[in-house]
């Protein structure tokens, strides 16, 4: 994970400027074999912030998530970090300019232990990643302790730590994660929890949420969007989730 820094960008003035957002999607549009699903997505995340995109199932915000890392290519609007834009760029080429995604359904190698699992990311990141094993180790200490088992015998909760310490290993500045606490034991939504404010509080690294579990979201997030139908339909800073909004908008 990158070092937190301060940098100071002055304006004609002499004022500082303040710096670019983490992630910015203007106008984003995406969709599947010609049917469009996101409708001119704009949104907005800082940088050293949480913001949390929610919505009732189907409104594509998975599908945002997947046309920001660039598994779903966009087909119109633009796709920033850090102020410049992504363009056509592949998503391992996002990945190595610092976008770390955790998709739905964690999707780790069943069939690989825990160690080959986060081997795939050492490899992939460099030596680096080796370095930052232990402080993942001590994010998530049962991935440590259970490093020969194979991934498809653990827990949910369990496979999600793991898909988060993978992510983690590839020293992201901008972290997507799609569902995180979905099917998880309470006692491990609490470390993940954890994990997430000490990473926002340690580190320069952003985040942008998916999440169904609303007291999760407003627990770890400093901004909220609402999704339907494919369009951002509320935003504003996660206080200002009323109960109004919600029943409008999350309720089912």
């Amino acid at each position: 994970m990158k070092e937190a820094a301060t940098i100071e960008l002055q304006d004609e003035e002499g004022a500082a400027a303040a710096p670019p957002p983490k992630l910015e999607l203007q106008g984003l549009e995406a969709g599947y074999d010609q049917s469009p699903i996101l409708r001119g997505i704009d949104l907005v995340v800082p940088a050293n912030s949480v913001v949390a995109l929610l919505g009732r199932n189907g409104v594509g915000k998975t599908t945002t998530l997947k046309a920001a890392i660039g598994i779903v290519p966009a087909t119109g609007g633009t796709v920033r970090l850090d102020g410049k834009s992504l363009g056509r760029a592949k998503p391992e080429s996002r990945a190595r300019r610092g976008i770390g995604y955790v998709p739905q359904g964690r999707e780790i190698f069943p069939n690989l232990t825990v160690w080959e699992n986060l081997k795939i990311s050492i490899s992939v990141a460099g030596k680096g990643a080796a370095g930052r094993l232990e402080e993942v180790y001590e994010l998530f200490p049962v991935l440590k302790e259970m490093l020969n088992r194979k991934g498809g015998v653990l827990s949910g909760g369990q496979q999600q730590q793991l898909a988060i310490g993978r992510a983690l290993l590839t020293n992201p500045s901008l972290l997507l994660l799609d569902e995180p606490t979905e099917g998880i034991q309470p006692s491990i939504i609490d470390q993940i929890e954890d994990a997430l404010h000490y990473l926002k509080k340690t580190y320069n690294l952003s985040i942008l949420l998916v999440e169904q579990y609303l007291d999760f979201a407003k627990a770890v997030s400093d901004r909220f969007y609402i999704m339907d139908r494919g369009s951002i339909m509320e935003s504003g800073p996660i206080d200002r989730l009323s109960e109004d909004l919600i029943s409008r908008h999350l309720t089912v």
